[in-house]
């Protein structure tokens, strides 16, 4: 059954990014791609409509059931913990005003990361972009060049087609310092990884990204 996805459109809502829609938020260790086992702190946004039909967090994509939650709480919250990162999560957190929040963990000095499609225009300022781009919504071409990080998410062999048009869209944007990922989607990953290794060592620009939380058995 397809999951029906709600959008807040009413962008004064968010008052310049003094609110957002939290779904969760957490205090854990990184469990994938280039900064897998640092901790961090997790803001986990509501909403999203690219509509990854094997998404985990499918409960993000409404964002009307996500409060809209003072940012000013999230950020007192993030201090409560000793690590310095945060990583903002979705849904698909490039949809909302992120300048706000990300000047404030600055001001304290908090790395700011996030986990993005790269389907909207990306505001904030960011220590690691992690571009993660899905065949509903392509990434916005200004995106490419702003990527610390490009993860591939591999649920079929087409997808290694897909892996390397975002590969060609990166260097052609003139991003010199990406890191390239192959992830195995998580309930594919026995009949998947055999083929991964394989690309890999064939194509060694790429690594390979597991979800090392799942694993650990932690958020």
């Amino acid at each position: 059954m397809k999951t029906e996805v709600k959008l807040v459109t009413d962008f004064s809502l968010f008052e310049g990014g003094k609110k957002l829609p939290l779904m969760e938020e957490f205090y854990t260790i990184q469990g994938e791609g280039a900064n897998t086992g640092q901790a961090a702190y997790f803001i986990r946004v509501g909403g999203c409509d690219v509509g990854c039909h094997w998404c985990d967090v499918k409960e993000s994509w409404d964002a009307t059931l996500h409060p809209l939650t003072d940012v000013n709480s999230i950020i007192n919250n993030v201090l409560n913990y000793p690590a310095k990162a945060v990583v903002v999560t979705g849904g698909e957190p490039s949809m909302y005003p992120l300048d706000y929040i990300t000047s404030e963990f600055k001001k304290n000095n908090i790395k700011t990361f996030i986990e993005t499609s790269g389907a909207y225009t990306l505001s904030g300022k960011w220590d690691w972009v992690c571009l993660s781009p899905k065949k509903n919504i392509p990434p916005l071409s200004t995106n490419f060049l702003l990527a610390h990080e490009l993860k591939v998410i591999v649920h079929n062999t087409n997808d290694f087609v897909w892996a390397e048009k975002n590969y060609t869209n990166i260097i052609e944007s003139g991003n010199t310092t990406c890191e390239f990922f192959l992830q195995p989607e998580w309930s594919k990953m026995n009949e998947l990884m055999p083929k991964i290794v394989d690309y890999v060592m064939q194509n060694p620009k790429w690594k390979i990204s597991l979800q090392t939380h799942k694993f650990m058995h932690i958020p």
